[in-house]
């Protein structure tokens, strides 16, 4: 697999709402690779690999979240791809 990454930073009403379930699920329909978690300033942390038209779909997904979340930022910086990653998952 080849591609692109990205390391983003989601904030906003981001915890508590199901949100890195909600990641994980936009993620694994986009083919993506890479992990999601909570920071403790309230934000989230993901790192994502894949196509970069998937990567385009995933963060308009993001800037939505789930029904409960409330973004007001994603804050999005484009990073090396790397195939270490085989899925995506949920870091506590």
């Amino acid at each position: 697999m080849s591609g692109i990454g990205a390391h983003l930073i989601i904030k906003g009403l981001v915890q508590g709402v199901g949100y890195r379930w909600f990641a994980s699920k936009s993620a694994s329909s986009n083919n993506l690779n890479g992990w999601v978690k909570n920071l403790p300033d309230s934000s989230v942390e993901i790192q994502v690999y894949g196509d970069k038209g998937a990567l385009n779909s995933f963060i308009k997904d993001l800037s939505r979240g789930p029904s409960f979340s409330k973004v007001t930022d994603v804050v999005v910086r484009w990073i090396e791809f790397e195939s270490d990653y085989i899925s995506f998952t949920v870091e506590n």
